[in-house]
């Protein structure tokens, strides 16, 4: 039986009618803040981040008594997590100058904060794993993958509580204003998996600085659609000559796409080279078709044998 090609909806209306929409989204109930608080609070209590509260206690003092200019050292940091200073200045231009150093905010509860973990999980991408499975439902063409086209649909969905797990999260509606101003100016993207009703699947979204791509998060309402949409978009960073994809920290699903950690110093070495790249500023656009995809070997023939 042949299948039905997915469709994208149209672009949601920009200017005014995109604001009304994020203030209608980017929402968080009193019932829910005090959640997240206390499971925020709860979660910096545990293990070896309980161990680390003095040094992040002190740093917040010494930033009250006198605020240091400009971005903190992402070698100095003040506890195992990889605090390393207090955010100021969240505007696009300082987030993005920020990760070409290293650094992201980050923050359950109280200030954000700037971190630069000890060991960050990247993606070199000759090195993406497309397992079969996947191949094969990227052939299938049941789904349509665009960039840009609802990125507050998607850090809604990758903010909203997950099955069967307690609902703590970073993406507070200060992160998702956050973000959206930096998608605003082009530096933020997102990727929008939808079926073939039409409706927002899966997706994510990141940031990208020179040739170096932050994900932030992503979000599967049906089975293994973040993984499509992201395969989609790492053709594309491979095609506009990107260095890498960096998760932050590793996980089941990262490490299966030929995710692997690597120290902060040469994490930092890659990341020098991925700022001399000249990267891809404003609104992107999918261009190519899902088979094309399904098709592609990264690394070559010789890898693709041996996977």
């Amino acid at each position: 039986m042949p299948v039905s090609p997915a469709v994208a909806p149209p672009c949601p209306d920009e200017g005014a009618d995109a604001e009304a929409r994020r203030r209608a989204l980017f929402l968080e109930s009193p019932a829910q803040r005090l959640q997240r608080i206390a499971l925020g609070t709860a979660w910096s209590l545990k293990g070896p981040r309980a161990a680390g509260l003095p040094a992040l206690l002190g740093l917040w003092a010494r930033d009250l008594l006198g605020r240091p200019d400009g971005l903190p050292d992402p070698d100095r940091t003040v506890n195992p997590f990889g605090v390393c200073g207090i955010v100021h200045d969240a505007s696009p231009a300082t987030l993005t100058a920020a990760y070409g150093r290293g650094l992201f905010p980050f923050a359950h509860v109280g200030p954000l904060k700037w971190i630069s973990p000890t060991e960050r999980c990247i993606l070199l991408l000759d090195e993406l794993h497309i397992g079969k499975n996947l191949r094969r439902q990227l052939r299938q063409g049941r789904y349509t993958v665009t960039f840009d086209r609802d990125f507050e649909g998607v850090i809604t969905a990758c903010a909203s509580p997950r099955k069967g797990r307690w609902h703590l999260t970073w993406i507070t509606p200060r992160i998702m204003r956050l973000y959206a101003e930096a998608f605003d100016a082009g530096h933020v993207h997102s990727f929008e998996v939808w079926n073939a009703a039409g409706e927002l699947a899966g997706g994510g979204y990141g940031l990208a600085a020179g040739g170096a791509f932050f994900t932030e998060s992503q979000f599967s309402r049906e089975s293994n659609t973040s993984k499509i949409g992201f395969t989609v978009l790492h053709w594309h960073l491979a095609r506009w000559g990107f260095a890498f994809d960096d998760g932050k920290w590793p996980t089941p699903s990262l490490l299966d796409m030929g995710f692997r950690t690597v120290p902060r110093s040469e994490f930092r070495a890659l990341l020098a080279d991925a700022a001399t790249r000249p990267g891809k500023p404003g609104r992107w656009s999918v261009e190519t078709d899902l088979a094309t995809v399904a098709a592609w070997q990264p690394g070559g023939t010789a890898k693709a044998e041996k996977d």
